[in-house]
């Protein structure tokens, strides 16, 4: 596949459990599960459904003493289970307290996540705050300073809104609010440095729900510090007005080098799957070329020359038998992540797409001639024709995976 053209921004490396995180590490995927983390095994299942979607490092909310006691069966579970994945307590309004008063859930976490908008008003926000980066230095965990503007400081952005209307020229109030999120972000990470937390255990985000919003505050964000950044809009929304959004904004930020983390926070239909938001996060990496999870499919929307819905059915059932067989192939062979499958529906593009995939098929359109080309690596290998297309592509795919992969063992890995 085409890899990235740009740089990434230069920041500290950040290392959570066994993932690193910062501009000399992968970009990480990050999901949220949405359990009451006081259900042990409702946690535990949709954490484990979390990181085996593809899910690097996984939030839990840790809002009650009941979730709090269950932080540390829950990770020793998934330990036992072979989940690996870091796990990362959501902490807002009584974070100090639950960490102080539940050691084993302070210890069990990899991580902790603070809303410097919701650690306490007044005088109480820097003790409150204070509390819980103490707690964070003793035991060696990193924090991500997440500031969401829907729970921002309101004395912060008190202050600063009257200091923009004392100037000549005030600027615009969405102009000060994305200030004040971006300098509530770094005067939290200052203060945590002035309390011993090393700047190598800080990560930073900055969550609106705008993408335009966005995009702004992550780069005025970046220009000021070389923290690692997380990025994500706090309420994407549904369906695919979630999915464009997220990718809009994401993808703009992560072709500037902005970005070592990214969520799609998405609203998942009533029932929906928690995981499809893993999906979303790794086909925007993907699709800007920053790291590959599942071999690519490409296919043709289709047009009036392809009246039959044949090439639309192969095209699915390709897909879903590559992420039936991923989970097999990832273990057991190198690379298999960057093949192209390209499923063609008419003669106008088909051969050339299908050139162009590590392989490919096209599809016979209205009136053309019942047969289907496959090309290999370039090469056009065999035509199919008759009933049997689908299952016959579907061995060649198989075969090709067989013959083009190396098996792991060979090259004396561990699966």
């Amino acid at each position: 596949m085409h890899r990235m053209s740009f740089k990434r921004r230069d920041t500290l490396t950040v290392r959570i459990g066994s993932v690193a995180m910062g501009s000399g590490a992968p970009v990480a995927v990050q999901s949220m599960t949405n359990t009451d983390t006081a259900d042990i095994e409702a946690t535990v299942r949709q954490v484990r459904d979390l990181a085996r979607a593809g899910s690097e490092l996984v939030r839990i909310t840790v809002n009650s003493a009941e979730a709090a006691a269950a932080v540390a069966p829950i990770r020793d579970r998934l330990r036992a289970a072979g989940v690996t994945a870091p796990l990362i307590g959501d902490f807002h309004f009584n974070g100090h307290k639950l960490l102080r008063e539940y050691p084993d859930c302070a210890a069990a976490l990899d991580k902790y996540r603070i809303n410097p908008g919701n650690v306490g008003r007044g005088a109480k926000r820097d003790s409150q705050f204070a509390e819980m980066i103490e707690i964070a230095c003793r035991l060696e965990k990193p924090v991500r300073i997440g500031v969401n503007w829907g729970s921002l400081d309101q004395d912060l952005l008190a202050r600063l809104m009257d200091e923009n209307n004392a100037l000549p020229q005030p600027a615009s109030a969405q102009s000060v609010m994305r200030e004040a999120i971006v300098r509530s972000a770094l005067d939290s990470a200052q203060l945590a440095v002035s309390l011993g937390l090393p700047r190598e255990k800080i990560i930073l985000s900055a969550k609106v729900s705008g993408v335009q919003d966005l995009i702004a505050v992550y780069r005025n964000l970046a220009a000021r510090c070389d923290y690692p950044l997380h990025l994500g809009l706090t309420e994407a929304g549904m369906g695919s007005k979630g999915i464009v959004a997220s990718t809009a904004g994401i993808g703009v930020l992560l072709a500037e080098g902005i970005g070592d983390t990214i969520r799609v926070s998405l609203t998942p239909e009533p029932g929906g799957d928690r995981t499809n938001e893993v999906i979303v996060a790794q086909e925007i990496l993907q699709t800007m070329g920053l790291r590959s999870f599942l071999p690519m499919v490409v296919a043709c929307p289709g047009c009036g020359r392809t009246t039959s819905t044949y090439f639309q059915e192969l095209a699915q059932r390709i897909q879903g038998h590559i992420r039936h067989r991923m989970p097999a192939w990832r273990a057991e062979r190198d690379g298999v992540e960057e093949m192209t499958v390209a499923v063609m529906g008419c003669v106008v593009n088909g051969p050339g797409e299908s050139r162009h995939a590590s392989i490919g098929i096209s599809l016979p359109g209205t009136g053309e001639r019942p047969v289907a080309p496959v090309y290999e690596d370039g090469e056009k290998t065999v035509t199919l024709k008759g009933e049997r297309i689908a299952e016959e592509f579907q061995e060649l795919l198989e075969r090709y995976v067989e013959r083009t992969y190396p098996l792991r063992a060979a090259r004396g890995t561990t699966p």
